[in-house]
């Protein structure tokens, strides 16, 4: 009986060979540089001769539409830098925070511009690692800063918070402002000029935001940027599953900041 068992033991273990030899031999896709596996978009990106970045053009200092079909910051310089070290160019797919992840699935191989990590998104999507710490933190008229320091100093029904739509800023604002008098406003980019001139009192936005918002527009002053009410990161949206592309676009970000040019592009953005 102990033989026989061998026996069928042998027997399942020869066929499991045989059925991976055969698969592997008949369906195992080959990569431009003769590696079998899985396909990946990093792959395709080179076969294609084009980087597709999703980003809305409208965050600075991460992604900014210049108007004439161009688009610079951070994220953007970034984009040029893993493009160039693939042999490709980039082509710019301009989405909106409320259709970011649909337009990013459907169309583009890196989502960028300023972008949180979430659990939601990640449910859709790979993120990289993180390239900066940041947190969401209010920004208000100078004169009112020592007024809106705290959660509960916003949250009150003569507060008026400003947001921009379909975002973490706005998902914010939602949860921990729900008695305050929150108005939801279209352009990201001229939205801080609402509280300068009176219609707004406060934003909450990522505290690298805030910085360079209270640069652009004197009078507005960025509340504690170094203790945000939240942890936050910025990272970039890739392919869910595609562990190689990944793996590739991780390991230029770690070289990027190993070397300075990361640092190099921030400061160009931030100082």
């Amino acid at each position: 009986m102990i033989k026989a068992a061998r026996l069928l033991v042998s027997s399942w273990l020869w066929a499991l060979i045989g059925v991976a030899s055969l698969a592997h031999a008949q369906g195992a896709p080959s990569t431009p540089d003769g590696h079998t596996g899985a396909p990946s978009r990093l792959d395709e990106i080179v076969a294609r001769g084009t980087l597709r970045a999703c980003t809305t053009g409208d965050y600075k200092p991460y992604s900014f539409d210049k108007g004439d079909g161009h688009f610079e910051g951070i994220d953007i310089d970034m984009a040029e830098s893993v493009a160039k070290s693939l042999g490709v160019k980039t082509e710019y797919i301009k989405t909106s925070w409320s259709n970011l992840m649909n337009d990013f699935v459907a169309k583009c191989d890196i989502g960028i511009g300023g972008v949180s990590p979430t659990l939601e998104r990640q449910r859709r999507a790979f993120f990289t690692q993180a390239y900066m710490i940041d947190g969401k933190t209010p920004i208000v008229r100078c004169d009112d800063a020592e007024k809106y320091q705290t959660v509960a100093q916003i949250d009150q029904p003569s507060v008026r918070v400003i947001v921009n739509p379909g975002g973490t800023n706005e998902r914010f604002a939602r949860q921990y402002f729900p008695h305050a008098n929150l108005t939801v406003f279209p352009d990201n980019v001229t939205v801080f000029k609402q509280i300068l001139t009176g219609k707004a009192d406060v934003m909450v936005t990522d505290a690298s935001e805030t910085l360079l918002q209270q640069k652009l527009n004197p009078g507005l002053c960025s509340v504690h940027p170094d203790k945000p009410f939240q942890y936050g990161e910025k990272a970039w949206l890739l392919p869910r599953g595609d562990v190689v592309f990944q793996q590739y676009v991780d390991q230029w970000l770690h070289l990027a900041r190993a070397t300075g040019e990361y640092q190099a592009i921030s400061d160009k953005w931030l100082k």
